[in-house]
């Protein structure tokens, strides 16, 4: 029996090569691949389109996690979708798993790919790996969009949100290793999951999207940071918040917290009867928030 997931993904993937978005790797060093979900046309060949990089979370890679966006965003702006390291089609032989690393990584796969300057828009862990990339490189980040994420994950946020959802660690709910721990993961990155799914769905999603868990699992681990070593980034960058109301994994709270942290410059906005996967789950209501914030982002920038 065909595995509907991989069905799924290869259809996925000749739905974007048919809207003019294709796969391109890039050796970032040595031992070293990105991959990502570009523009077919060279950045000369293509009108001056804004940049935007929408930079996927946990759970899948990056153009499963951001099909529906693609699509709403490519007639007016060059879109570039990276698999972030040991996702999709992404590796390193590198022993590094830091934000840092990935960071560093998505960056100069960006600039090989010839994007300047661009809008980043991170869902959680892609979130986080965006403010790290803003931190580092302010010249190339612009503007942002996070949902459902932090600057960083303190060790006494972590432990807070990990009571809170009922697991020992974070792996336990990110990388489950049953049927009834993908239906969880499920259930708390949603707002509602459907009690109709069949179970040989998430059989399937077990069986093919959980590759390279070893270091996926050293990815979470360093992940996590020790209070002492984390001190807020004051960004220049304008940054808006677009967050599921609920949100389970961080929530509205933990919005709350990431604005008044921000500062002035950091605005937020809500997508009702949403959870963590709000891109996926509610896309129209996502892409009419993001349509509109692009829109704001790239009128400011044409003003400075």
């Amino acid at each position: 029996m065909v595995n509907i997931v991989t069905l799924q993904k290869s259809l996925v993937q000749i739905l974007m090569k048919f809207n003019g978005v294709e796969p391109k790797k890039v050796e970032i060093e040595p031992g070293t691949v990105m991959n990502f979900w570009a523009p077919a046309k060279q950045k000369n060949e293509e009108t001056q389109k804004p940049n935007v990089v929408l930079v996927h979370g946990f759970g899948v890679d990056g153009i499963l996690t951001w099909m529906f966006q693609v699509l709403a965003l490519k007639s007016h702006y060059s879109v570039y979708v990276p698999d972030l390291l040991f996702f999709g089609d992404s590796a390193t032989a590198a022993g590094n798993r830091s934000p840092r690393f990935q960071a560093e990584c998505l960056a100069t796969g960006l600039r090989k790919l010839g994007v300047e300057r661009c809008v980043v828009v991170g869902l959680s862990y892609g979130g986080m790996i965006g403010f790290k990339m803003a931190e580092l490189y302010p010249d190339l980040v612009e503007s942002m969009v996070v949902s459902g994420s932090v600057e960083a994950l303190t060790e006494s946020l972590s432990n807070r949100r990990l009571k809170r959802l009922g697991f020992r660690r974070w792996s336990e709910c990110l990388m489950p290793t049953t049927v009834e721990g993908v239906k969880e993961m499920f259930r708390v990155g949603t707002h509602w999951l459907p009690p109709w799914i069949p179970n040989w769905i998430f059989k399937d999603y077990l069986e093919v999207m959980f590759s390279h868990r070893k270091e996926r699992e050293e990815l979470l681990e360093a992940l996590v940071i020790r209070d002492e070593d984390f001190t807020p980034y004051h960004y220049h960058q304008r940054i808006y918040l677009l967050w599921g109301d609920g949100d389970k994994l961080f929530d509205l709270e933990v919005a709350h917290n990431l604005k008044e942290q921000l500062g002035d410059k950091a605005k937020l906005q809500c997508i009702e009867k949403a959870g963590h996967l709000s891109q996926f789950e509610r896309p129209c209501a996502y892409n009419a928030h993001l349509k509109r914030i692009l829109a704001s982002l790239t009128a400011y920038e044409q003003l400075q």
